[in-house]
């Protein structure tokens, strides 16, 4: 599956180094970890990559061997990395998971990291005259004052010749001392929001679609993601849904950034609704099927029927691993 794009797609946000146990058992008997990264932002830009459509990924990170690391990672997936800035203070990120089909998890170390020191100076890293999109998350802006004033900025500037997606990628643990109710201001000034029903109940008190719409009437698109149901997308006056895959779920973590660049690579082609949704869903499973954030990418001779499959052969259909 391909969208193959002249124009580009910057990522902004954090990523961090993370480790993942190498051995089954409680995470505080483990001995041996794989070293692994992973962040919402430079998941989709690996992902929009792989599905043809060029892309970049800027960030911060410490002066140090995590931040290598890192940049060696992303990079290695073909994301130009050239925006992001080496912070020779500040450390870079660090998050502990536990791989599980149920749920993941998760211990951030991320307090006073690189990406935390982001401001409006990284606005000019992103080569807003030379990119369609630029993909935003909620995360940032939770992560410090100055990466909420950067991610302001950046959406109320008048945009000449690229849109704006947001995902919300709710992560309570980050809000604890500051206050999430920012996150609806900033979602209704972007052109495309993605957003999970689950965590829009407990962000914005709903997760139905509709309400949604009325919750966020400023983006042209709006993309509620309703788990193993499907996806619906409101757009131009009406309502689109497509359900979801059945997958044999090796671990969750990371689907949701699939998603997001699957329909996004369709939406920039200028696909049908439907396609724009099979997409993200199509993406979504590789994402699924390994313990990876990004997984390897499906076969062409699988992605590229169902795309355009009729409903009953795309309803009926079930990747495994």
């Amino acid at each position: 599956m391909r969208f193959d794009h002249v124009g580009g797609v910057v990522c902004l946000g954090e990523t961090m180094v993370m480790m993942v146990p190498a051995e089954p058992g409680p995470v505080h008997l483990v001995r041996t970890w794989h070293r692994a990264v992973g962040g919402a932002e430079s998941n989709v830009a690996v992902h929009l990559t792989r599905l043809g459509v060029r892309s970049s990924w800027v960030s911060a990170v410490g002066d140090d061997s995590f931040g290598i690391a890192v940049l060696d990672t992303v990079s290695g997936f073909g994301v130009d990395v050239s925006g992001v800035r080496v912070d020779p203070t500040r450390p870079t990120g660090l998050y502990v998971k536990e791989a599980s089909p149920h749920g993941s998890p998760v211990r951030y170390y991320r307090r006073g990291s690189a990406a935390s020191g982001m401001g409006l100076e990284m606005i000019d890293r992103l080569g807003l005259g030379e990119v369609e999109l630029v993909h935003l998350s909620g995360i940032t802006p939770a992560l410090s004052d100055s990466c909420l004033a950067m991610m302001r900025e950046l959406l109320r500037r008048p945009r000449h010749g690229f849109r704006i997606s947001f995902d919300l990628n709710w992560r309570p643990a980050l809000w604890a001392d500051r206050d999430p109710r920012v996150l609806r201001e900033l979602a209704d000034l972007a052109d495309v929001v993605l957003a999970g029903s689950d965590e829009a109940e407990l962000v914005w008190g709903t997760g139905d679609p509709a309400r949604l719409r009325q919750l966020l009437p400023g983006p042209a698109s709006l993309v509620v993601k309703q788990g193993a149901e499907g996806a619906t997308l409101l757009e131009g006056g009406s309502s689109y849904f497509e359900p979801a895959l059945k997958v044999d779920v090796v671990e969750p973590v990371g689907a949701g950034d699939a998603y997001a660049a699957g329909f996004l690579a369709a939406t920039l082609v200028g696909e049908s609704p439907s396609v724009r949704l099979r997409a993200g869903h199509l993406q979504a499973a590789s994402a699924l099927l390994t313990a990876e954030d990004v997984g390897d990418p499906l076969p062409d001779d699988v992605t590229d029927p169902l795309l355009r499959a009729d409903p009953q052969t795309w309803a009926s259909a079930r990747l495994e691993v």
